[in-house]
């Protein structure tokens, strides 16, 4: 479990390939009381710590996950979200995240105004039902509150401890971020659904 609140960002150091398994080594920022089996996300991705070597950790990536978000575009030199997972007693300040990512969208639009910066997402299909203004979205595991909500898009304000803290203002217009919907948001989409439907059947 997660907070999306970002507690530093992280450098790609060495990349390898082992039949379908794909290995990063990732320096990152801080790796107190961190062993081998524990889980962190990265860009807002639940991995699992396969190997320690001073502040350098190994994670191994399936074909699937590759595929199904920005990690796969990830080389040597990037740099990515990281955050522990959440233990017994530690503040929530975000939203509760699971780091299983819904799909990815893409970075239609960036914008700065002062020490604001606005982003607008072109959102997948599979998860426009689950947006609504105001509510939570994770992106590249950072909790955020999503803008105004138009059809194919949304928007995002971000601000300056955010910009400082994460990858995002490092991002440009074309980038895919993953997403991940608020469970609760979700939740409650899918009961109404089935409510309606169920209602529906019965007529």
């Amino acid at each position: 479990m997660f907070t999306g609140i970002v507690q530093g960002i992280g450098e790609i150091i060495a990349t390898t390939e082992k039949n379908t398994v794909t290995s990063y080594a990732i320096r990152l920022p801080n790796v107190e009381g961190l062993v081998i089996g524990a889980s962190v996300s990265i860009n807002g991705v639940c991995l699992t710590v396969v190997a320690i070597d001073a502040d350098i950790v190994q994670f191994d990536i399936i074909k699937e996950t590759l595929e199904r978000t920005n990690l796969g575009d990830l080389s040597v030199g990037d740099v990515v979200n990281i955050e522990r997972s959440l233990k017994f007693g530690d503040e929530v300040g975000g939203h509760i995240l699971s780091g299983h990512i819904f799909a990815t969208g893409v970075i239609s639009t960036k914008s700065k105004t002062g020490d604001q910066m606005s982003l607008k997402i072109k959102s997948p299909p599979v998860i426009e039902k689950y947006l609504t203004e105001k509510g939570y979205i994770a992106i590249d595991g950072i909790s955020l509150t999503v803008g105004k909500v138009e059809a194919g898009y949304f928007d995002l304000h971000i601000i300056p401890e955010t910009m400082r803290l994460t990858t995002l203002d490092a991002k440009i217009v074309g980038d895919l971020v993953n997403i991940e919907i608020d469970s609760n948001t979700q939740l409650i989409v899918e009961t109404i659904e089935r409510l309606l439907q169920e209602r529906s059947d019965q007529i």
